[in-house]
């Protein structure tokens, strides 16, 4: 064999090398596909609903907000309208639950970094909300409300009379939005519980604190019954739950809404914490 022809095959030869090679590292972070014809890539997807069923446990990031989510005197449990809601949710899906107490103004980072799965905790359904979370139909209509030392009752009346006062309200939360939205003076607190701590101990002048809420914790019969909620409600809204964006888990909650309500389960649930009338059909 020439000297001519044996360069000519060592040189096919290295170019054959040098393609294989290119075929094999040139792809990395892109898609390659499998015998079967799958991408594998796709293949490692796993849509949230079959991230939750693989560990078998659905995480739901709360706070300590009755009606909604919220343990009794002495006991580890957590119940309430949404807690239990998202019991019977996960138990629809054949997982367990497990609830996390967050920090309502780190709930998006939580939920992308899969520290929980969903955030479903008397969520208002803001447009910020929607366009960082995949969201559930609304399932509650909800208002933000003021509420005062109830021996101030006859002096606060309008949202002009609010001008003046010193609030409390949770960081992040839609209460903030309403004090902002109206100029108001107030400190951020973590929880909407603690905005009312700081008006029962004269720290804040008034809270901004979701009606529902209201309703379970304010007033005669309760833990700050020297409280009361004004008839100012400052907006009005609606609850839903988030999860990550894109998650088809919000879709499949959306069928167990609607499977709920048709069987009348979700009312009754409703009736157990005195939130029927805020329950959207």
């Amino acid at each position: 064999m020439s000297k001519k022809i044996i360069a000519l095959v060592l040189a096919v030869i290295v170019a054959a090398i040098g393609f294989v090679f290119v075929a094999c590292n040139g792809n990395e972070g892109t898609e390659t596909t499998t015998a079967a014809g799958e991408s594998q890539t796709e293949a490692a997807k796993e849509s949230d609903l079959e991230y939750v069923k693989s560990k078998g446990k659905l995480v739901v990031g709360i706070t300590d907000f009755a009606p909604m989510d919220y343990k009794e005197k002495g006991s580890d449990e957590w119940i309430g309208f949404d807690a239990d809601l998202a019991k019977a949710f996960a138990k629809e899906l054949g997982v367990e639950v497990e609830f996390v107490e967050i920090v309502w103004d780190n709930r998006i980072i939580d939920l992308n970094g899969k520290n929980i799965d969903c955030v479903w905790n008397g969520m208002t359904l803001t447009e910020d909300v929607k366009a960082a979370m995949e969201t559930s139909k609304a399932y509650c209509n909800n208002a933000q409300v003021v509420i005062i030392p109830a021996d101030k009752a006859d002096s606060i009346k309008t949202v002009e009379d609010c001008k003046d006062l010193a609030f409390a309200v949770e960081k992040g939360s839609a209460g903030m939005e309403m004090a902002e939205e109206n100029k108001f003076n107030f400190t951020e607190v973590a929880a909407q519980s603690d905005a009312l701590s700081e008006v029962a101990s004269g720290t804040s002048d008034a809270a901004i604190i979701d009606s529902l809420m209201a309703a379970a914790m304010v007033g005669e019969g309760t833990g700050f019954s020297k409280l009361t909620t004004t008839d100012i409600k400052l907006n009005s809204e609606e609850y839903g739950v988030g999860f990550r964006k894109g998650s088809d888990l919000a879709a499949k909650l959306d069928e167990f809404f609607a499977k709920s309500l048709a069987d009348g389960s979700m009312e009754k649930l409703a009736e157990t914490y005195g939130v029927q009338a805020a329950l959207i059909k």
